[in-house]
């Protein structure tokens, strides 16, 4: 772990949140207390903006708002065919309360974990709350976990229920169940098994849930999410309902926009990344405790996630950098196919000057756009603007982007073309985000400031280093009795590198374990090259290599639908995947993007080679966790030749 710099000179948090907005419930802005060294930003914290939980759990939020609004539109359930089924509050905490006596039926005991694999479906929120109600800890499985991997998290865990969404995952398993004392009963969502635990558990006495749930407190372990093992064996981070309390309350008082509704619109989010990670479970929790209308896509496919988008008409998406990359090299390929490249381009140029200038007034740097600029983004909402809001829904208004940093030229063009993003930084330990752009001060190109209640401090070796209530309890580990403890000192080491501008905002610059050292002795952070080659249109992803090297390579792999555009506009015929690899033009286009990228960095941090692999990096392939990220060990395993021959003479 870094050696962190003495404790800094700021107030503990205060006993009475600071108040983000004025009487009149305007938005206020909340700047950081920071620390410097040496005339450096070295720490930034945010005071927290709500009261911090002292009793109760995250299983009081359906019968709280049942309490408070039970008409309210707190969910919808997706149908099928386009159709979706509102759900109140009331009716939501009926249906907690029903299958929560199911699972006692069953005979689950306060403390038992019980595993979820299954997409993003309203089955999951539903099962969250309703394994809270019952005393009961949920243990998240992705859905594309191989046999090993779900049974690693299953044994490690001591998960006595696994809930699948499909009869196929379940019976995939099989082999494996021999290894798994303690699971003792597997249900099926397809299968109905989730409705039929309220049929399971109609003799249970109410008395009996409102008794377990009066057992659980802050402090009580609600969920064991497991990281994505990009470096080694996953390991559950054991958070508890204090952590979401900490997380959530705050996030909502700070991101106002999204999740007060106004007088004129009501707020919603729809859901398509997966519950199984940190980041969806805390929107979802989050929505419920706003009451914000919540949906489930359980397809990332964009002919089946389209449809859920136009039928649903979300206010604010939860994303990842690479999906809105994607979403701004569709819309342009579709424009160049129509003739109209020039069109989209100078449209582009203008969302990402007035995108600017929105920052520029915001920050106090400049007047805000001008009335040219104005015009002329009038001129192209109809041509190019609107389409893409159109393809979200047509309602969007705000996207939440995490996983990765988005660069600034494309969060200013979505700011442009009317959908603010909010970009935030976390890990699974911090609960999700510990930095979000705040609302009143966005600093395109960085993750933000602290969310309110949290400390952000740089270490001497550049690593990130968080603390605040947010930070989980420890990681989970049977063998030393339960969960050990995460932090130092109260500071999480992140592992990840970064920096924090003259006013708090944090920019991330690598990762501490992927540095490259290159033969010369030179200290390459990879990641910001990466991220930028991978908004190329022809790009899928991009990684560096060059550890104990003379110079700086690149692996990359191409995006079919980019290529596929790209060989139609030049009138290439369609070939293989692999005889693109030496495609003298698609290499001169691979050529100038990586020319363009290294305008960035210094030479000794230049990529001087690349080569282009023959297939994608994917999850199913191991050289991508669930979340998009690169396992660099399992692709330098995969690609051993490839990498080799860059360095040939």
């Amino acid at each position: 772990m870094s050696t962190p710099y003495p404790a800094a000179d700021v107030p503990a948090p205060a006993d009475r949140p600071v108040a983000a907005t004025d009487h009149d419930g305007r938005p206020v802005l909340v700047e950081p207390e920071l620390r410097r060294l040496d005339g450096t930003v070295r720490e930034a914290y945010v005071p927290p903006f709500a009261p911090s939980v002292r009793h109760g759990s995250l299983a009081d939020l359906p019968f709280d708002n049942a309490a408070a609004d039970p008409g309210a539109v707190v969910l919808s359930r997706r149908l099928g065919g386009g159709r979706w089924t509102d759900v109140s509050a009331a009716e939501f905490a009926a249906q907690v309360h029903a299958v929560a006596r199911g699972l006692i039926a069953e005979g689950l005991r306060p403390g038992d974990r019980i595993a979820v694999m299954a997409r993003t479906v309203y089955e999951w929120t539903l099962l969250d709350f309703a394994a809270w109600a019952a005393g009961l800890v949920t243990v998240p499985i992705y859905p594309t976990s191989s046999p090993f991997q779900t049974r690693w998290i299953l044994h490690d865990s001591g998960a006595v229920a696994l809930f699948t969404e499909t009869a196929a995952q379940a019976a995939a398993l099989g082999p494996e169940l021999d290894r798994l004392p303690d699971l003792t009963r597997i249900l099926v969502m397809e299968h109905g098994q989730v409705d039929s635990l309220a049929d399971a558990g109609a003799d249970v006495p109410d008395a009996e849930v409102a008794v377990r749930r009066g057992m659980l407190g802050p402090d009580t372990l609600a969920t064991l999410i497991y990281t994505s093992g990009t470096t080694g064996r996953p390991k559950g981070c054991a958070l508890s309902h204090g952590n979401f309390f900490a997380e959530v309350d705050n996030a909502i008082e700070l991101l106002h926009p999204v999740f007060r509704a106004g007088a004129d619109e009501a707020m919603s989010v729809l859901l398509f990344l997966p519950m199984s990670h940190v980041f969806g479970r805390m929107v979802a929790i989050a929505c419920v405790r706003a009451r914000v209308r919540l949906g489930h896509a359980p397809s990332l496919k964009p002919e089946e996630l389209l449809p859920d988008l136009a039928a649903f008409r979300p206010t604010c998406l939860l994303t990842i950098p690479y999906m809105l990359e994607k979403v701004y090299n569709s819309a342009r390929a579709k424009a160049e196919s129509g003739g109209r490249a020039t069109t989209f381009d100078r449209a582009a140029g203008v969302a990402v000057r007035y995108g600017e200038a929105l920052e520029a007034r915001q920050t106090g740097t400049g007047d805000g756009p001008a009335r040219t600029l104005k015009a002329a983004r009038s001129l192209y909402d109809p041509l190019v603007y609107r389409r893409i809001r159109n393809a979200m829904g047509g309602r969007v208004k705000y996207a939440i982007s995490g996983g990765s940093p988005l660069g600034r030229r494309l969060a200013a063009f979505y700011a442009g073309a009317g959908i603010q993003i909010f970009e935030g930084y976390g890990l699974t330990e911090t609960t999700a985000a510990s930095t979000v752009t705040p609302p009143l001060s966005p600093r395109l190109g960085t993750v933000g400031w602290p969310l309110p209640g949290v400390r952000v401090r740089i270490a001497a070796d550049g690593e990130i280093l968080v603390s605040g209530e947010h930070v989980l309890r420890g990681y989970w580990d049977p063998a030393a009795g339960g969960v050990v403890p995460a932090t130092q000192d109260g500071w999480l080491a992140t592992g990840d590198l970064g920096a924090l501008d003259d006013e708090g905002h944090l920019t991330i610059t690598g990762r501490k374990k992927e540095l490259l050292i290159t033969a010369g002795g030179k200290s390459v952070a990879p990641a910001p090259l990466e991220n930028w080659l991978r908004q190329h249109p022809l790009i899928s992803q991009c990684m560096l290599v060059g550890d104990g090297r003379p110079y700086v390579a690149a692996l990359i792999t191409l995006d079919t639908d980019g290529v596929t555009h790209w060989r139609r506009m030049n009138g290439k015929h369609p070939v293989p995947p692999e005889l693109l690899v030496d495609d003298p033009d698609l290499a001169a286009v691979l050529q100038r993007a990586l020319d363009e990228a290294n305008r960035l960095v210094s030479r000794p941090e230049s990529v001087r080679r690349f080569a282009v692999l023959p297939r994608d990096f994917t999850e199913e392939a191991g050289h991508l966790t669930p979340s998009m990220k690169l396992r660099r060990e399992r692709v330098m395993r995969d690609f051993a030749a490839e990498v080799e021959g860059l360095y040939r003479r």
